[in-house]
């Protein structure tokens, strides 16, 4: 089986928006979805990310306190999932929670010793 990575992009200004009782239902939710994922067999692993990051960067390893992003959008989260195809993957992707609430998805294939060799 092939292996991609779901990034999960959240809107910082609509998440802060959300009540405790919503937060606490949109874990549910996705809690409810991974236990879908993996009872088909498809998930690996996921979890949430801290909003704040650290930045590493250039050939002197300069660190730096984040996040960087110029946007108001943050990797809130991610899934490593597992199919045969990518668009196994699209399909189960479409159900992620994280589009209730204004968020995107990114799919991102993992690489394989196969993908050098082309």
């Amino acid at each position: 089986m092939k292996q991609f990575l779901l990034l999960l992009h959240e809107d910082i200004k609509k998440l802060n928006e959300l009540s405790p009782k919503e937060m606490e239902e949109l874990a549910h939710v996705h809690m409810n979805w991974a236990n879908k994922l993996a009872e088909a067999g498809h998930l690996i692993s996921g979890d949430g990310l801290n909003e704040k990051s650290i930045l590493i960067t250039g050939k002197d390893a300069v660190v730096k306190d984040g996040p960087y992003l110029e946007s108001k959008e943050i990797i809130g989260g991610y899934y490593l999932l597992q199919a045969d195809n990518l668009e196994t993957i699209v399909e189960l992707a479409k159900e992620c929670p994280t589009h209730h609430y204004g968020g995107t998805t990114e799919i991102r294939p993992i690489m394989e010793m196969d993908d050098y060799e082309q």
